[in-house]
Parts: C-alpha cells; structure tokens; sequence
C-alpha cells in the first residue's frame, strides 16, 4: 500500500516560515503568564517555569499554542488591537500558519518535538481578561493543546516544521 503525501508539508513548503513570536508561562496557578524569550520544553512534562509541568506526566495538555493570525481575529470580534498574547493565557504564539491544520500532527518547534493533541477551547476566564464577549470572540480560534515529545530548547524566532512522517 502506498503512503499518501501529508497535505501539510505542500501547505508550509508554500507559505515559507511559521514561526515562534511568543514564548510566556505561568509561575503559579492563577497568576498572569509571564513572557520569556526561550524555554526548555521537557519530554512528557511540558515547559520547564510553568505551573503545569509535570501536574500530569503524559497529559494532551503540556503545552497550548495560539497563532497570530488566530490573535488578529479575537481583536477583530472584540473591536480591539494590540491585545497582550499573555491575556489569553496560552504558552506560545506562532506565526504563518493555520494552527487547527497541525491538530495530530507531529512538529518541531526549536529543538524540542511536540504532538498536537487537541483544540483548546476558551474559558469562562476569558471574560475576565478580555471583557464581556470574550469567550464567544476566541470561540473557533483558541488555539491547540499539544505534549512535548522530545526534551529540547524553544526561542522566539525559532521555526516550526512537521516531523518526518
């Protein structure tokens, strides 16, 4: 039987570069994301500095990722601009690429490999960082949950690449 070609390689081989604008993680539970320019992503655990590593070893939701594109659309609906990716609460920003076409796929991120596991849907917490109509502005584009596959370093800059499939 023969293999067909994954439709998402052709798709990234024809944009150029998707890539890591923003990296933040949480401290502590409940407490604003703060913003960094790199980290370690840890194999099994999520991102070395955020609350959630290592609360569930294996666990879809290491890591959540939202594109800027993504972003752009949430302030379209909210009437808003220049919105702090940290208020939506989410690790990593990527740019040029639509992020639900990465769902079950394997990719690279920086030197760390990631699987994206699942959509992350927004929470009635949004209302509060982003004012009434929060929720419903994210709903469609929340972003992706994802696990760390490979231990490796992620910085602002850094590509993302599907994984040899």
């Amino acid at each position: 039987m023969t293999q067909r070609p994954n439709p998402l390689n052709a798709y990234l081989g024809h944009l150029g570069a998707a890539t890591i604008e923003w990296i933040g993680v949480r401290p502590r539970r409940r407490e604003p994301l703060v913003a960094v320019s790199g980290a370690e992503a840890v194999a099994e655990m999520g991102l070395r500095g955020d609350h959630r590593m290592g609360k569930t070893p294996g666990s879809g939701r290491q890591v959540t990722l939202i594109s800027r594109e993504f972003v752009t659309q949430i302030e379209q609906h909210l009437g808003k601009s220049g919105l702090d990716p940290a208020l939506l609460r989410r690790n990593i920003v990527v740019s040029g690429i639509n992020l639900n076409a990465l769902r079950r796929q394997q990719f690279w991120l920086g030197g760390a490999l990631f699987e994206a596991t699942q959509l992350c849907h927004p929470c009635a917490r949004m209302e509060a960082e982003l004012g009434p109509g929060g929720v419903v502005a994210m709903m469609g584009y929340g972003g992706l949950c994802a696990k760390v596959l490979q231990t490796g370093q992620i910085a602002i800059g850094d590509s993302l690449r599907l994984a040899a499939s």
